[in-house]
């Protein structure tokens, strides 16, 4: 595996591990205001409004991070397991619609009707990794296909990589 590729995946894996850090932290917080407001309530006798919807919230959001980061941290090993046997096959990209893209690997001819691109959904739903790869339209890429019509697709130079799923045909 070339270096920018394990660098964008050890930046893939370390966001993984900030989601799963920060839900960690968020649960244990969460646990630990409500112990306090319990303990404090018991010793007072004072009622504290607004303070079991913050508990509940913020276990819930803890709960949420910690399986957005377990999801992407199995991903990246998936990834780095898959990009370690399966070489980049360089193209062109090109936008097919807001998350779609088509991936036109290198000899591909356009005018061949039995020749047809890739065609990709964008795994992610942010908004600016959507508009990042979008201003890759028509720039040379690397892509590989890492298991069950998902593939990953970076640029040189880019510095991240980006998960995408084959289009099923209807």
């Amino acid at each position: 595996m070339d270096h920018e590729t394990r660098a964008a995946l050890d930046a893939h894996q370390a966001g993984a591990l900030r989601w799963l850090g920060g839900g960690v932290i968020a649960v244990v917080l969460g646990i630990l205001l409500g112990v306090a407001t319990v303990a404090l309530a018991g010793s007072t006798g004072r009622r504290f409004p607004g303070m079991g919807i913050a508990v509940i919230s913020l276990v819930f959001v803890g709960i949420v991070a910690i399986g957005v980061g377990v999801g992407a941290l199995v991903r990246t090993v998936r990834w780095r397991r898959a990009l370690a046997r399966t070489p980049w096959q360089r193209g062109r990209l090109r936008i097919a619609g807001p998350a779609i893209i088509a991936f036109e690997p290198a000899g591909y001819d356009e005018l061949d009707p039995d020749d047809e691109p890739v065609r990709l959904k964008l795994l992610s739903t942010a908004i600016w990794r959507t508009r990042a790869v979008q201003g890759l339209d028509g720039a040379e890429v690397r892509a590989a296909p890492v298991g069950s019509g998902q593939w990953v697709i970076t640029a040189d130079g880019l510095g991240m990589v980006y998960g995408a799923g084959v289009v099923r045909k209807k």
